[in-house]
């Protein structure tokens, strides 16, 4: 028999109620993450996550939050960094495989899966411990969108839009009671941007906010430049202070 206590220690074993408390630290890690989001438009998908500037001294460009695995698809990520490198590499790896044996782009679906069963593998082995990360995976493909959240766990989920991270219940509020299937990714990006500014600590600023957008026209994912997200951020913040006059 295993102490009660030892059942949330270096093992991941069922404790007698069922749980895998090694998974559930792992979630609080994600919850304790910067603030990701992810929006399912009419014509792409947006990422958009909250740097959390810690220190003036920091050189911003090596804050990594949105990546590109393959031309097609995108990923944001909250919680432990490192972690979530080792996930994105692996993600990275897993669509070049498809195309050198396929001669293909992998479909979003394919390669969340295989993610997830990759994170799932770290919940049952001795010795290993859960990926303390969450990835929110937006892509196109053949036409369609696709927006993925992967959990600790290895569970997978689709969502038409979605956070992960610290804001998570604030910024799902504001999604469920502004979102419409027909927005387009401008829509989006807005709509984004005001719920991240509702919880981040840095403020509505262009430093503090990485999106991107994987364009269903071009079946292409970017990252947008400085210059594009300060416009977006002008646009949010014109808005609020124009609301604040109005009050």
């Amino acid at each position: 028999m295993i102490p009660q206590m030892g059942y949330d220690r270096a093992i991941t074993v069922f404790s007698p109620d069922g749980r895998l408390f090694q998974v559930e630290y792992a979630r609080e890690a994600v919850k304790r993450g910067t603030t990701a989001i992810g929006i399912k438009a009419s014509d792409g998908v947006v990422l958009l996550a909250d740097k959390r500037i810690a220190s003036k001294l920091l050189e911003v460009r090596s804050l990594e939050k949105i990546f590109l695995i393959d031309e097609h698809i995108g990923a944001v990520t909250s919680g432990l960094v490192a972690d979530a490198r080792v996930l994105i590499d692996k993600g990275r790896l897993e669509a070049q495989i498809n195309r050198i044996i396929y001669d293909e782009p992998i479909d979003v679906a394919t390669l969340a899966k295989k993610i997830c069963d990759f994170k799932q593998i770290y919940t049952q082995i001795g010795g290993l411990r859960p990926f303390g990360t969450a990835l929110l995976l937006a892509g196109v493909y053949e036409g369609e969108c696709y927006l993925f959240e992967t959990d600790p766990s290895g569970a997978l989920l689709e969502y038409k839009a979605t956070a992960i991270g610290a804001g998570r219940n604030s910024v799902i509020e504001a999604l469920e009671s502004e979102y419409d299937m027909q927005m387009t990714c401008d829509d989006a990006i807005h709509l984004g941007l005001k719920a991240l500014f509702r919880v981040s600590e840095g403020g509505a600023s262009a430093m503090n906010v990485d999106i991107g957008i994987a364009d269903l026209s071009k079946e292409k994912f970017r990252i947008l430049s400085n210059e594009e997200v300060e416009r977006y951020v002008e646009r949010v913040r014109r808005e609020q202070q124009d609301s604040e006059r109005s009050e």
